[in-house]
């Protein structure tokens, strides 16, 4: 089994890769975090949301997040553009002694509908149980965030704490459901 942290994980389907960024992706993860659409379900805390340089927030990824055993921040790209980031995927909130870590993604406005969150949720999902061991996968996500929702159950999550409020930077707490897929 390989431990969470040890190396940044590259994963891949028949049609997404999900790697670690370099600084070349840097202009691609810009346009990302300037689509309003994308970010008003998620966090407004969010790593790549922290810099106005996008090369300093991938230079800074290591030492901050992956470093500091917070989070796992990748680009995800398709097998048939694979220079061109088109969204993220996140391993965080990484807890051993309860035997579980937290998944997030987040993709380009063009991308979505297409299928492609369902397969980095799975990527994200097989890697955790299967090469690192874990046993429980969460996904906390904004009530609103319907489709967000959908991946999550297409993955075999079960919402299994709702109505939950949370601090995701707002100024008030927002209404959270939590889904939670357990391995037996």
């Amino acid at each position: 089994m390989k431990e969470l942290f040890e190396e940044y994980p590259y994963l891949e389907d028949d049609v997404i890769i999900i790697r670690k960024l370099s600084t070349e992706d840097a202009d691609s993860l810009k346009q990302l975090t300037l689509q309003d659409r994308v970010y008003r379900y998620l966090p407004t805390f969010l790593y790549e949301l922290k810099y106005e340089d996008k090369q300093e927030v991938i230079e800074k990824l290591n030492e901050e997040c992956f470093d500091n055993k917070e989070s796992i921040i990748m680009g995800v790209f398709l097998k048939k553009k694979p220079d061109e980031l088109i969204g993220l995927a996140e391993i965080y909130s990484y807890k051993p002694w309860k035997n579980k870590a937290s998944i997030g993604y987040r993709l380009k406005e063009e991308y979505w509908g297409q299928g492609l969150a369902t397969r980095i949720a799975a990527l994200l999902k097989r890697y955790i149980l299967e090469d690192v061991g874990l046993r429980t996968i969460t996904g906390h996500v904004m009530k609103e965030n319907i489709a967000s929702a959908k991946v999550l159950m297409k993955n075999g999550f079960i919402n299994k704490y709702p109505d939950n409020y949370e601090d995701w930077g707002f100024g008030q707490p927002v209404l959270v459901d939590k889904y939670v897929f357990k391995k037996v």
